[in-house]
């Protein structure tokens, strides 16, 4: 029943959509797939084999381009390299840009720089000790004494005044007693001794018979005793002070000497810095006119500076380095702490002795050099007072340097050529119109001088930054953004 009922549902015309229907719905999606064509044909039909991207056309023309750019600028690149190692023998392949710090002229100018060619020395190290100028004892001062008692009259040099030998000092009125009566005594002989002379010429000129040959040998005998006391009493002057000329002078004269005039004494030692003549200084003066004073006191002290002597000041431990440089003649150098000029450096000094004692307390010890000495200003002025000043003075203190030990071919560099940050240690290398930082190895440092490491990294030739280092050091940390540290590049 049922099925028959299908069946007759489904032969009704009426349930079913006729065919002018569908046919519609077909032109319908034919038209939209037709205009869709004609809209955008690209997104519809296949592309070309042959046909590229526009982007990708862009992309290879641009590589194009770089690439026929970049072939004359590698040339010249590779030209200036070639160059580069022709001039200095070598090629220094590990340049980095970060590394590596340019300036103008006039910034060279203002940072001082100064170029240093690398090249094998040979470096004395040596052993840095303190040291100060001492007076040579036993020569460097000279007391002047009084001879005799007396009054002084006068001063004739002031004090710090240069006085060459024999030049007066003091005029002195003689109150010595014994000196007064050394003196009668000594006009009263030559007094006699005369008298006696005309006596025996008187008796000589007479006849031989008048009177007799005894009496002329007693005027004789006497003669010769008074020549002896004239000779004893002019020694007691010359003991108390008087020299031969005013011993003279009281003989010739007949007169009692009132005024004796006290003179700066002679050279009586020639080292061989001291062999010219030079000036004596009046180091103090300790009498003032119209002061007595007793036999043997002190009127005024002289310098003589021609010569001094190093106190150098060294450590136990040092003992051994100081015996060899003082047995195998080394010479030592010597330099004023507070003057840097070249001036001020002594070479060629050498040990002359040892002190044989260790100060107990410090276990320190002292050796001694010789220190020739200069005059560095001689001026007089309108009054006649002349005055001299010495380079080398008493107290300066000095810094010696012994040389214990001799390096040969090493890379000496100036101080100022290194820059110390840290555990490293950098130079500066020229590299036409710049300048790449190059990190060394320190194998010893002192005040004059840095020694490196001959390791590659430096080659004989190269010129670095002799002076202005540490100013191109910042000028390379301010490039980079780093901090710039104050204490960079300083050792303590």
């Amino acid at each position: 029943m049922l099925r028959k009922q299908k069946l007759m549902h489904m032969s009704n015309p009426k349930n079913q959509p006729s065919k002018n229907s569908w046919r519609f719905l077909l032109g319908v999606c034919f038209a939209i797939i037709v205009f869709a064509v004609f809209i955008d044909p690209e997104g519809w039909l296949p592309s070309s084999s042959n046909k590229e991207d526009p982007v990708k056309q862009a992309s290879s023309a641009a590589d194009h381009d770089d690439e026929h750019d970049r072939e004359p600028h590698q040339e010249h690149d590779e030209e200036h390299d070639r160059e580069h190692e022709d001039e200095h023998g070598h090629d220094h392949a590990d340049h980095n840009e970060a590394a590596s710090i340019e300036l103008s002229k006039n910034g060279l100018k203002n940072i001082g720089f100064e170029p240093f060619t690398i090249e094998p020395t040979r470096y004395d190290k040596r052993l840095t000790l303190p040291a100060i100028v001492v007076e040579r004892p036993g020569r460097s001062q000279i007391h002047v004494t009084a001879p005799l008692t007396g009054l002084i009259t006068e001063i004739f040099s002031v004090n710090g005044e240069a006085v060459t030998a024999d030049q007066p000092l003091f005029e002195m009125r003689l109150t010595h007693e014994e000196l007064v009566a050394a003196q009668r005594e000594y006009l009263r002989t030559s007094e006699n001794l005369a008298v006696v002379d005309r006596e025996i010429e008187r008796l000589k000129s007479l006849d031989a018979g008048v009177i007799a040959g005894r009496r002329v040998l007693e005027q004789e005998y006497e003669k010769q005793k008074l020549e002896a006391s004239l000779r004893a009493e002019s020694q007691a002057m010359l003991l108390h002070g008087l020299t031969e000329k005013q011993v003279a002078q009281i003989r010739d004269t007949g007169r009692l000497l009132k005024n004796i005039t006290v003179h700066a004494p002679d050279h009586i030692h020639s080292e061989d810095n001291c062999v010219d003549d030079h000036p004596y200084q009046i180091q103090k003066l300790n009498v003032a006119p119209g002061e007595h004073v007793e036999v043997g006191q002190e009127l005024a002290v002289l310098a003589d500076h021609c010569e001094l002597h190093l106190e150098g000041l060294a450590f136990e431990d040092d003992v051994p380095a100081i015996r060899q440089a003082a047995e195998a003649g080394r010479k030592i150098s010597a330099s004023l702490l507070v003057d840097d000029s070249p001036e001020s450096t002594l070479n060629d000094l050498e040990i002359l002795y040892v002190a044989d004692q260790i100060n107990p307390e410090t276990r320190a010890f002292k050796f001694y050099l010789s220190l020739p000495n200069r005059v560095a200003l001689d001026k007089t002025t309108p009054d006649g007072n002349r005055f001299v000043e010495w380079t080398y003075k008493p107290g300066q203190r000095m810094q010696l340097k012994v040389p214990i030990e001799s390096w040969e071919d090493q890379f000496v560099l100036p101080t100022t050529a290194v820059v110390g940050e840290g555990a490293e240690a950098y130079v500066y290398r020229q590299e036409g119109d710049h300048f790449d930082q190059v990190s060394v190895q320190v194998l010893n440092r002192n005040r004059d001088a840095v020694v490196i490491a001959d390791d590659g990294t430096l080659q004989k030739g190269d010129v670095i930054a002799g002076r202005g280092a540490y100013q191109l050091h910042l000028a390379l940390k301010n490039k980079s953004g780093g901090g710039l540290d104050p204490h960079a590049g300083h050792n303590h």
